[in-house]
This record gives structure tokens, sequence and C-alpha cells, in this order.
């Protein structure tokens, strides 16, 4: 009894200790947290905001990286980037994934209605881009009533665009990065462009056969994002930002990457000379309610389904054709079928929209709608092809073999009986790929197509939240696929196959 009092004691002795050295290493581990300035910025963006050092990949340059080293020395901290998409900078901060967001985020009213947000260090202007022919005739955004516009989406520009849309019937073509908005102005799909003037600037140096327009359509500022409830640590990076200015240290980075100019002394003076009234000052290009934007997600519901039905019809009539060749068809036919249905099936349908849509524009220059649906019906074919010549093997060979003694041609026994029985067979599957294909429309947004989920995504960035957007979506989804599903089941029940 007392051997296993003992070990009892040790036991709980040696439990205490574990406990106690848990708790100094969490707060050994809080301490050098405390210690470390967390940013997040997103380096597909490039320079000069920022980007992997081509020199060393795994080190990051640009002026905002070393904006985020000013502010982190002032704090006495380390710096640690933290990699996040632009668009999720607002939500990932709020979140606590990293302290303050840089990475050319842009001031705007509704901005710092929710969350904690530095004063405005750099101005930029939003100026418009068009080809080298039309420089003349293409000067202002209402010389481009009717035509397609590109920019970045969820940014002051495409609000911008929004706003001329309602006015002049401008198109605003949304992209996911900034460089395929210039390749596609030069090579014709579009007819003029509108991003920032840093951005612009960038993109001529490397692309020929466009101009840039002096005059400025807009201007605001870009800021560091922090969360709500940080204010007190924004506090200090104000202190710091503005002594970045007096100092000339801001003014020395920007030189470096080339981005200073008579704008930015006119802004810093402005700042120094009355902080305050840099608060706020981003124009604003109207404010996001769920009225507003609910017509346009009803449409972006309606492209979504006619993606997904006109994808679906090109993927079953080549899907049925394939599953024939690879059962009827001679060897060199068989083989190149094959081969067909692994590349499809073991590529990215991302990488497949790409190549579709950009790497073949010099060929053949389709149109993003018709490259949506041309990419996804040639990749789901190879899905619906294995689909279909599964089904075609189980039908028993009895049935063939009946149908054949009773005179039918191979032709006949395929469209009679052994098309019916494998259909029969597939169904359950090919309603599992609609269903499928209805979502996976979502990825043709990086063609420039604005969907269901793309401009879903536009809404809860400008309102600053994924809750009422995200469940809207959810909703829309669910509204088109469960009716679909229910059809299946149907039929399912009406042809069963024993």
């Amino acid at each position: 009894m007392r051997t296993t009092t003992a070990a009892a004691c040790r036991a709980a002795f040696l439990a205490m200790t574990v406990a106690a050295l848990a708790g100094a290493q969490e707060r050994l581990a809080a301490g050098a947290g405390s210690r470390v300035l967390r940013w997040g910025g997103d380096a597909e963006g490039g320079a000069p905001f920022v980007e992997a050092d081509p020199r060393n990949p795994g080190a990051l340059r640009g002026f905002d990286v070393e904006i985020a080293e000013m502010i982190a020395k002032g704090l006495g901290r380390t710096p640690r980037f933290v990699q996040v998409a632009w668009p999720q900078l607002e939500a990932s901060v709020e979140r606590g994934d990293f302290d303050i967001g840089l990475s050319g985020v842009e001031d705007r009213p509704e901005l710092r209605a929710r969350h904690s947000v530095t004063i405005p260090y750099y101005e930029f202007r939003e100026l418009l881009s068009v080809r080298t022919a039309d420089s003349a005739r293409f000067r202002s955004l209402r010389d481009l009533a009717g035509r397609r516009v590109g920019t970045l989406a969820s940014t002051l520009a495409y609000r911008l665009l929004l706003a001329e849309q309602a006015r002049t019937g401008l198109v605003p073509v949304s992209y996911d990065d900034d460089v395929h908005p210039f390749t596609d102005l030069v090579a014709g799909r579009l007819d003029a462009v509108l991003l920032d003037d840093i951005i612009s600037a960038r993109s001529s140096r490397r692309i020929a056969g466009f101009v840039v327009q002096p005059a400025p359509v807009a201007a605001s500022y870009y800021v560091g994002v922090l969360a709500r409830a940080d204010s007190a640590l924004r506090d200090s990076v104000d202190a710091i930002l503005l002594a970045a200015m007096r100092d000339g240290s801001l003014e020395e980075s920007f030189r470096r990457w080339s981005v200073w100019n008579v704008t930015q002394r006119a802004h810093i003076e402005r700042v120094l000379a009355a902080p305050e009234m840099a608060l706020g000052a981003a124009p604003s290009a109207g404010s996001a309610t769920l009225g507003g934007y609910l017509p346009a997600l009803i449409r972006a519901a309606g492209i979504t389904l006619l993606i997904a039905c006109l994808s679906m019809a090109l993927a079953v009539a080549l899907g049925v054709a394939v599953a024939a060749g690879r059962v009827y068809g001679g060897g060199v036919v068989r083989t190149g079928l094959t081969w067909y249905v692994e590349v499809m099936r073991g590529t990215p349908v991302l990488l497949q929209l790409f190549v579709i849509y950009y790497g073949f524009a010099a060929v053949i220059r389709l149109p993003a709608f018709a490259a949506a649906v041309v990419g996804l019906g040639l990749n789901y074919a190879a899905y619906e092809a294995e689909i279909y010549r599964g089904a075609l093997q189980a039908v028993p060979r009895a049935q063939l073999e009946a149908a054949r003694t009773l005179g039918f041609s191979e032709l006949q026994v395929l469209r009679f009986v052994r098309g019916p029985l494998a259909f029969r067979y597939a169904l359950a599957p090919m309603t599992n790929d609609f269903i499928a294909l209805l979502k996976d429309s979502s990825l043709v947004s990086v063609i420039t197509v604005v969907e269901l989920t793309k401009q879903t995504a536009i809404y809860a960035t400008n309102v600053g939240s994924w809750v009422v957007p995200g469940m809207l979506c959810a909703a829309a989804y669910l509204a088109m696929s469960l009716p679909l599903a229910r059809v299946a089941r149907g039929l399912e029940r009406r042809w069963h196959v024993s």
C-alpha cells in the first residue's frame, strides 16, 4: 500500500513539474512573439511593393518591405513576413494572422470604419492605359462608353469602373493579377486598363504597345491596416511613419524604388503639417450594400449556371465519342484517346484554362466566356468518357449476344441495347460530375469571367465580411444543385437496373 502511495506521489510530482515547464515554455514563446512584428503582404504583387529577391528567392524586397522593417525597428521588434492573398489582407489581419498589412493597401472610408488604419504613407493616382494607336481618342473614361476596361478586382479602380458603367455603359473586366490586363490590352481583348500609376509605369517598361495617359482619373493613398482592437499599436506605427517622413528615410526608400515624385513631396508636407487631417481623406466610390449587390449576384449566378450547362453538354458529347472510340476503335485510336483522358485528368483544370485563354491566344483568340466553356468541357469530357466506358463494359454480354443473334448490327446494338442500358448505369455519376462542374466553374474567374464566387468575393471584400456574402453564395449554389440531384434521383428510381 505504501509503495502504491509513493508511486502516486511521484507521478503527481512529475505531472506538476511537466505542467510548470510547459507553462514556462508558453510564457517564453509569448515573450519571443512580442519581439516579432508579423506583417502581411502578397509577394505575388511584385516590385516595387513586395517581391522575392531574384538573387535570393528566400528574401523579400520592395518599398513595403522596407517600410515594414522601419516599423519593426521603431518598435524594437524583428519583422516576419506572412504571405496572404491581397484581397484577403483585411480579413486576415482582423482574425490575427499578422499584426499589420502592408502591400499597397488602398485607403478608403469603409476600411477605416472596420479596421485601425495608419496615416497614408504614399499617394497614388489612377491612370488610364490605352493602345498606342488609340491614345488620341481614348483620353478619359467618358471616351470609353460601351468599351471593355480592365483592372484588379476589389480595388478603387474597379469601383470607379462600376460607377462609370452605370453612367455610360462602360464594361468593367476584373482580373486577379496586374499583368494580364496589359497583355490583354495589347492583344485587343480590352480597350483600356485603369490601374495605379506605379503598376502602370512598371508594366509599360515590360510590355510594349500601349501608353499611359497622364491625366489622373482619381487619387488615393496606400496605408497600413491593423485589427480594429489594435489602435494602440496603430498609434505607435503612425509615430514611426511620421518620424520617417521627417528624417527623409521614407523618401530614400521611395527613391530607391523609383516611385518618388513631386506628388509625394506635397503629400508628406501636408501630412507633417496636419497628421490628423490625413485621416479619412480617401475618395469614396459608393458604399457596398446588399441591395446594390443583389442584382450583380443574381446575374453572376446565371452566368455560373449557363457556363455549367454548356460545359456539361460539351463534356457529355465529347465523352460519349471518346468512350465509344476506346471501346470500339482500333489500337491507334484507343491509344490516342487514352492519352487524351490521362492528360486532361492528370493536369489541373486551372492550368488548362490558362493555356486555352492565354497560351493559344496567338493561334486562336477565344473570348473569355467561350474559353471557360471549352476549358471546362474538355476537362470534364475525360471524366465523362471513363464513366461511359465503364458503363458500356458493364452491360451483360448475354444481352449483347442476344441482340446480335436477332440480326442487329453493332451500331444498332449500341443504339438500342447497349447505349440505353449504359446510360442508366452512368446516370448517378453523371449527376455528381455536373454538380462538381457547377462548383468548379468558380475557377473561370482567372480568365476574367465574373461568375458567382468571384462576384461574392468582390462583395465580401467591399463589406469587410464573408458571413452574409458567403451565406448568399452557398444558398445560390444549393438552389442550383439540389433540384438537379432531385431530378436525377427520380430518374434513377424510374430507370432502375437490377
